[in-house]
């Protein structure tokens, strides 16, 4: 079925083609897990803190904490998605917190960003082992997507990816890409997945989703983490500093986004998103008039450790959504914070 949808953009000579991508997936492409260094996870440690003391990657069963929707509790909204896509295995009596997927993304195309920069600033990529207990699926589980497989059968998932591609133009947050050049891409990307690359993703709601199955263990598990600049300096760039020292992970500066106070769009996430920016500005970021993700996680951090200065905004949950909404704002039309790509 896949090869013939695969055939139906391609053509029967190209289907041939593209099914011969498959293997290079395999072969070279990573995942990548995006997520906020700074964010104070159930315990009162910030995530980066709990990734060093423990060398360990938690899913939100475990951290109670979410850059996507915040339903990881028996019944809720992430646990019937789950029950669905698996089958209801870790819903099974004895199945316990940590044996649940972690969510991230397959970065096909080495964007500098991270698979789904939408979850996160930073990323961890991982070994090419990690692949074999993973599932994937084009687009995001709660949208309960029909192209799922492993990365041994991971026609389906291709198969929309190039279909969604010819249809709207855009691959995996990349516009202007045709179903062609998309596989061209993918032959020539896939063939150093050490690189970071310069291209800055900015897929918010186009990627390939990742669950990897079991836990994950920095030391075992992971390669590399991929950071945003902005935390060079600060406590959070130290102890990410710190992790790929103790955990032999190479560390990476991404490119970063910034934005102008005065610039942030007041329809793509609503019309709240820039007086809550200039609030955020105002009263966290010494009126610089300039965001960036260690601003935005200073604003999060700050609904948890100083909640009654966020009250006349709303409930807790809305002001959260509100500055998950910010960050998203950021992604879109954030300009690059910095030019070099060092390793350290």
């Amino acid at each position: 079925m896949a090869s013939r949808r695969i055939a139906a953009v391609l053509g029967d000579s190209g289907a041939c083609e593209a099914v011969q991508l498959v293997p290079l997936v395999a072969a070279s492409s990573r995942v990548a897990l995006n997520f906020h260094p700074d964010r104070i996870a159930n315990d009162g440690r910030t995530v980066a803190e709990e990734l060093l003391e423990d060398g360990i990657y938690r899913s939100q069963f475990e951290s109670g904490i979410s850059n996507g929707s915040l339903t990881a509790f028996a019944g809720g909204d992430r646990d019937l998605w789950e029950e669905q896509i698996f089958g209801g295995a870790y819903q099974r009596a004895g199945a316990v917190a940590h044996e649940r997927p972690k969510y991230g993304g397959l970065n096909l195309m080495n964007h500098s960003d991270g698979p789904c920069p939408r979850f996160g600033s930073c990323h961890l990529r991982l070994r090419s082992e990690v692949l074999t207990r993973t599932t994937f699926c084009f687009g995001d589980t709660y949208l309960s997507p029909t192209d799922v497989g492993t990365i041994d059968a991971f026609d389906s998932v291709l198969a929309g990816l190039l279909e969604t591609t010819a249809a709207t133009g855009v691959a995996l947050g990349r516009a202007h890409t045709t179903v062609e050049s998309l596989v061209t891409m993918i032959q020539g990307l896939t063939a150093d997945t050490g690189r970071v690359t310069v291209v800055q993703g900015r897929a918010l709601d186009d990627y390939i989703e990742a669950q990897v199955h079991g836990p994950i263990e920095l030391a075992a598990d992971a390669e590399a983490i991929v950071a945003d600049p902005s935390f060079r300096g600060t406590a959070i760039g130290r102890t990410m500093q710190e992790l790929s020292r103790r955990y032999d992970l190479d560390l990476t500066w991404h490119a970063g986004f910034e934005l102008d106070v005065a610039d942030v769009d007041a329809e793509f996430r609503g019309p709240t998103i820039p007086v809550i920016a200039a609030h955020i500005d105002r009263k966290l970021g010494g009126g610089s008039g300039r965001l960036h993700a260690e601003l935005v996680g200073r604003a999060a951090r700050s609904l948890v450790t100083a909640p009654g200065e966020w009250a006349d905004w709303g409930a807790h949950a809305e002001v959260l959504q509100y500055v998950k909404q910010l960050w998203h704002v950021l992604v879109r039309f954030g300009a690059a914070a910095a030019s070099d790509h060092r390793s350290t």
